[in-house]
């Protein structure tokens, strides 16, 4: 492999007037280097050609103060706004949120439908969309008519992950956020669906955790399942051991990063509307920073921090807190405006009427990392947590000012409760008394104001890094096609990085000083503390995902989530490195497989391995399996041989070779077993209920094997010396890549959302 060092650059255009720069160009404006930026705006934002002038005069519908924020790269709308604003007048049903909370499903079978009617038609325009299921009666309750039981509340998630997956969004599929409360009798089943891989593949799933179940964790005692239907009077409930469930939650999130936790009580308690008694919390969107009211959305927008920096990298450094306040002011106007303009493109008519009646903005922020770097303070540390707490402040506090000088220009939101919102302990805490004074006389514009997002696309296109996250990684590898059809591979700087070290002359990244902290390297505490700190200030929530490293135990999940719990997050997620959900977040690149023309070409056979025999009866006699694995202890080979009393030697050989070259193609084992084990052969059927075989076909037999080597079941075979040790000619290979769907590379998971670092694709975008 070919390797070299790519500085990535970004830099202003040198043409200044008083007022700001000149920039004429997407390249003045990006940096000529800046490929991977310039592509994400050609591919996602550019509307038919429209120049770099025009784009910024739809974005921002002439608002010279946005132009101005967005030139200088202090500030972006979220994704759906830059590149839907203005094609209404085109003829074009988008809207402007990104995201949406449908009501909650009743537990009748109209709700229940009625409900994918509504997610399709959401995703139709371009919204994602947040549902709860708690309100859907669970597994064998009983129910009147044919199926005389219910197949429970988990059953549909599939419906409304397939209405995800059947919807298209220009090139892109809609997302989907399915929660469930903490007291639901499914919650186990909940808990367990995504271990299967072809189960609710198009949806994040969450848990409603209440303060009251996390103290029966803490405290380990029962925790009661209830459920009461309405319309039968029946009462289904069993108790669990809390920590027990707990620890099931934890080892879902070890093997396959979800369902992710959200804290109930505190998203319910730390906000404006917490004291407002016609307000409720019907869920959250798709990526959880902004919980909403049943048909409520948000318009969102980020504010580069790193840009509010003044010398930096030097001893007269300082974050200028004059320029930052003014543009959340500039902000919290343009989102209004937005927010007015979008009114009649929302999907349904309980979505115009709850954004009409409640008018919620979600103003955020990216680049911390970036700007922690450039005042030279590490991520994580006590200096950090004071500067972004002096930060967060000044973010809430100005937001809710022009808010108050909003509604004296415009009027409250419609549902403006005075009372309540001056007595929410949010209010109180986060404003000075001059915005006091401001609320008192004039209410508030918006009900909610602050949210952190994922801003994968968008931080990428300006090189900065995303949300409040650390940096991701000091470096890392790019892929390009040489002049002789070869591919060359390309070490890339993180572009701060890259500033850092073109000033400093420093040309290898282990001379790099402290403050470089990666997510990979960054103690789980310190990660939390940052968050907790901006949560502070955040009357939404946080988009969030905190990586943690292989080594990662189980019994640290749970210490990360109860540390997540004690310091006031809203939610929270992981993501552990090489986990069975492998490939969403990686660092390694996976050169066993080559991609062609669509076509997989798998990985050959090859010198040498160790593996394991085992005589399996099957319903026409019995075969001898071979299952090899590879140096990471994935499945990488089987073959199969006849026993001396025969069975279906053509075909196990025929299908032991089809699922030796899956293994190869980096097929994940999951979806192989799943297939395996829905053949049926009346044969095997018979036999097993005369106990001679223990599977429904030779095919499930060979799957139950599987399942026992991949550690996810007993072994069943009565007898010690059906298995022994042989040598076989295989390959070492890496089983799982999940890739890009636009290039192909390796996607990483951060903020939330998934994203790549080699085209700029980005699920949230």
């Amino acid at each position: 492999m070919q390797q070299t060092i790519d500085f990535i650059g970004f830099v202003k255009c040198k043409n200044m007037t008083k007022g700001g720069f000149y920039i004429n160009s997407v390249e003045e404006w990006l940096g000529e280097n800046n490929k991977l930026g310039i592509d994400i705006w050609n591919n996602k934002y550019r509307f038919n050609k429209e120049s770099f002038s025009e784009w910024l005069n739809r974005v921002s519908n002439n608002n010279e103060n946005i132009k101005q924020l967005i030139k200088d790269k202090k500030f972006l709308f979220g994704g759906r706004i830059l590149a839907s604003r203005g094609l209404q007048n085109k003829g074009r049903k988008i809207t402007f949120s990104n995201c949406y909370v449908l009501s909650p499903p009743e537990d009748n079978i109209e709700s229940i439908f009625d409900c994918a009617k509504k997610l399709a038609r959401t995703y139709s325009y371009g919204g994602g969309v947040g549902i709860d299921i708690s309100k859907l009666a669970p597994r064998n309750a009983k129910i009147n008519n044919a199926a005389k039981e219910t197949s429970g509340s988990v059953s549909f998630m599939d419906l409304y992950s397939l209405v995800t997956e059947l919807i298209g969004q220009s090139g892109r599929r809609g997302a989907l956020m399915i929660s469930i409360d903490c007291s639901h009798p499914d919650l186990e089943e909940f808990i367990d669906i995504k271990s299967d891989l072809t189960k609710v593949t198009k949806a994040n799933i969450s848990i409603r955790n209440s303060n009251k179940f996390m103290d029966a964790i803490k405290n380990n005692t029962d925790w009661k399942l209830i459920y009461i239907r309405e319309e039968t009077g029946e009462k289904i409930e069993k108790v669990v051991k809390a920590k027990e469930l707990f620890n099931k939650f934890a080892k879902m999130n070890w093997d396959y990063a979800e369902p992710a936790m959200l804290f109930w009580d505190k998203i319910c308690k730390w906000n404006l509307l917490s004291e407002d008694n016609n307000f409720e919390y019907a869920g959250v969107n798709p990526c959880a920073e902004e919980p909403l009211p049943s048909g409520g959305s948000c318009l969102l927008g980020s504010i580069n921090l790193s840009e509010f920096i003044i010398n930096p990298f030097s001893d007269k450094v300082y974050f200028d807190f004059n320029s930052f306040n003014n543009t959340v002011k500039q902000c919290v106007i343009a989102l209004n405006e937005v927010l007015d303009e979008g009114l009649p493109l929302h999907p349904l008519e309980e979505q115009r009427e709850s954004v009409a009646n409640w008018r919620q903005i979600g103003l955020g922020n990216m680049a911390d990392a970036d700007c922690l770097i450039k005042l030279g303070i590490k991520y994580g540390n006590k200096e950090s947590l004071k500067i972004l707490d002096k930060i967060g402040y000044s973010m809430i506090n100005s937001a809710i000012q022009q808010s108050a000088l909003l509604a004296k220009e415009h009027g409250t939101y419609p549902m403006y409760n005075k009372e309540a919102v001056m007595s929410s302990s949010f209010f109180i805490q986060n404003t000075s008394e001059e915005t006091k004074a401001l609320v008192e006389k004039y209410g508030l514009r918006n009900s909610q104001l602050l949210t952190i997002a994922p801003t994968g696309s968008l931080s990428t296109m300006l090189g900065v890094s995303g949300g409040i996250e650390p940096i991701y990684d000091i470096s890392y590898t790019r892929k390009t096609e040489s002049l002789h059809k070869k591919d060359e591979y390309y070490k890339v700087y993180t572009p701060i990085v890259a500033e850092y070290m073109k000033l400093k002359n420093i040309i290898s990244e282990e001379d790099l000083p402290d403050i470089f902290v990666t997510a990979m390297n960054l103690n789980y505490r310190e990660r939390i503390d940052v968050q907790s700190t901006w949560q502070t200030y955040i009357d939404a929530s946080i988009s969030s995902t905190v990586n943690v490293p292989e080594d990662f135990t189980i019994e640290d999940v749970e210490n990360l989530y109860l540390y997540a719990y004690e310091k006031g997050l809203k939610g929270i997620t992981i993501y552990r490195n090489n986990c069975a959900r492998t490939g969403i977040l990686t660092n390694n690149k996976s050169e066993d497989i080559e991609i062609q023309q669509d076509y997989i070409i798998p990985k050959s056979a090859m010198v040498r391995a160790k593996g394991e025999r085992v005589k399996l009866p099957t319903g026409c006699g019995s075969i001898w399996l071979m299952t090899f694995k590879d140096k990471n202890n994935n499945l990488a080979e089987i073959f199969s041989q006849p026993g001396t009393s025969g069975g279906c030697q053509g075909l196990t050989e025929a299908l032991t070779r089809t699922v030796s070259l899956l293994f190869r193609s980096g097929v994940h084992p999951d979806y192989i077993i799943d297939q395996l084990q829905s053949v049926k052969c009346p044969v095997a059927m018979n036999a097993r209920k005369e106990g001679k075989c223990d599977g429904k076909s030779c095919s499930d037999i060979i799957a139950k094997e599987l399942l026992y080597q991949l550690g996810k079941s007993k072994n069943t075979l009565k007898q010690n010396n059906n298995r022994t040790e042989c040598n076989s000619l295989c390959n070492s290979i890496s089983i799982d890549s999940s890739k890009c769907p636009e290039c192909g590379e390796v996607l990483r998971f951060e903020g939330g959302c998934s994203q790549c670092t080699s085209c700029g694709w980005s699920r949230c975008s």
